[in-house]
């Protein structure tokens, strides 16, 4: 190190760990900062779930699948390491809900879950026309009045009823967070919908009177990388300075010491650090910073194991082709699934002509004991499920399985009042310690990225704050 250098470490190589060690890097070398930056990853490879298998001409996501592109930072990050003519966007098509045995089109016009057009909600076949009338209640029931949180499920369904929870909403908003819906904070995950009812007096009213027309020229909402996500994690650790990352190493413990920090490392090795962000799962935060017990309550946050299961057919083998991308799955119904894509149809990239690619998810809340059985017996599990609603012939060429133990943090009710109360703290006892992803913010990649990207410039402003003037183009907005 130089003289007078001061050195940022950042815990965890996902990709919130290394979109803070790409910006916070750029900026001291565009400002020649008299700074250094070190990450160091627990296992031997970086970019956490973001995983991609090439196999036979099949490009397949072992995590994440694609980012929305309305949240620009995850383009934006793209386009730095010069992979912008990779991007597409997804086929569009038709969705569908798997209730009572039965694949029902998403109604027209839905935005997660709630109705923007009415008669598409009128004549489907999710509903009975007692649920129907309960549902039209959200045109007359006041706004709620809640101080602080409550769960998503019970702010719906005091809206739209049971019936509209059940069949559609909680299939599609709790399968993006592997949670149950009764126990999900919805100020931690979908406050916009708390101010649109309180705005409108209505959810409908308010989607209806938010929700863009439709615009001639339709592209997919969501983008990915023709070569694999996993194609984004490389490129951007290529760019990372030589020497700065460190993998297969655990930081066991960090104290204070006057105004920097000393890193106990898995090695015996002790670091010095003058900023540090922590970008690990919250679980593990409390051992790591165990002479500070404000960081407790992050053990009680629950986590949700799941797992992805892609298979690999010729195109013949599915008898009964349906025009669709996929579906998702009632948890009232009778399936050990709980989504499946046609990935193949979504996006078309990812199977060579004549190939089909399915991929089903299985494991949410109070049902995962299906993520730890052999491979053998959840292929056999995910066939038998979409067999009750395909005809599939015979057994897959091959199947990827991908398990995530423990890695689906849980925003439950009072998540944000507790993240909020652990920072101000961490502010008063840990000046230079930063918390980013996706157990904190948000936990989709655009929102990992933003929480790196802003991880970044807390600790440059911490530690050189004119440099953040000066740094124009990393501080553009994140949205």
């Amino acid at each position: 190190m130089n003289e007078g250098q001061r050195t940022v470490v950042i815990i965890g190589g996902g990709i919130t760990g290394l979109t803070a060690a790409y910006y916070l890097q750029k900026a001291i070398r565009e400002q020649r900062l008299p700074l250094a930056c070190k990450l160091v990853e627990a296992t031997h490879r970086l970019g956490g779930k973001v995983q991609t298998v090439v196999r036979d001409g099949f490009v397949i996501e072992r995590g994440p699948d694609s980012f929305l592109a309305r949240k620009t930072s995850a383009f934006r990050l793209v386009k730095e390491v010069g992979l912008e003519h990779e991007i597409v966007h997804n086929a569009t098509g038709t969705s569908y809900i798997l209730v009572n045995g039965k694949l029902y089109p998403i109604p027209g016009g839905a935005v997660m879950g709630i109705p923007t057009r009415i008669t598409p909600f009128l004549t489907t076949g999710l509903f009975s026309p007692a649920g129907k009338l309960r549902a039209a209640l959200d045109f007359v029931l006041p706004p709620v009045k809640v101080d602080g949180d409550m769960p998503l499920g019970r702010f719906f369904r005091r809206r739209l009823g049971d019936e509209v929870v059940d069949n559609l909403i909680e299939p599609l908003l709790s399968g993006i967070y592997a949670g149950d819906i009764d126990e999900m904070s919805l100020m931690a995950t979908f406050p916009q919908f708390f101010q649109l009812e309180q705005k409108y007096g209505s959810l409908v009213r308010g989607a209806r009177r938010t929700t863009p027309k439709e615009q001639k020229e339709r592209k997919g909402a969501f983008q990915t990388l023709k070569t694999g996500l996993q194609s984004l994690v490389d490129e951007v650790e290529k760019r990372l300075e030589p020497g700065s990352v460190i993998k297969g190493v655990r930081v066991e413990r960090i104290v204070r010491t006057d105004s920097a920090y000393r890193l106990q490392l898995s090695t015996g090795e002790v670091w010095g650090a003058d900023g540090i962000i922590v970008t690990t799962p919250h679980h593990v935060v409390p051992d790591m910073f165990a002479d500070y017990p404000f960081f407790a309550p992050f053990r009680s946050v629950p986590l949700t194991s799941v797992a992805t299961v892609a298979l690999a057919f010729p195109e013949e083998a599915i008898r009964q082709d349906i025009d669709g991308t996929g579906f998702v799955v009632s948890r009232r119904s009778d399936y050990t699934m709980t989504a499946c894509t046609w990935t193949h149809k979504k996006w078309p990239h990812t199977a060579p002509p004549g190939k089909a690619l399915l991929r089903g998810y299985v494991g949410r809340p109070g049902d995962e004991e299906i993520v730890d059985q052999p491979d053998d017996e959840i292929v056999r599990v995910v066939l038998d499920d979409l067999n009750k609603v395909m005809n599939i012939a015979g057994q897959p060429e091959f199947a990827v399985i991908s398990r995530w133990k423990r890695a689906m943090p849980q925003y439950t009710v009072g998540h944000r009042e507790r993240l909020a109360h652990i920072k101000r703290q961490m502010g008063d006892a840990l000046p230079g310690v930063f918390l980013a992803g996706s157990s904190y913010e948000g936990l989709g990649l655009p929102d990992c990225i933003d929480q790196g990207e802003k991880a970044a410039r807390d600790v440059l402003e911490y530690l050189q704050p004119t440099a953040v003037e000066r740094a124009s183009t990393m501080y553009s907005s994140v949205h």
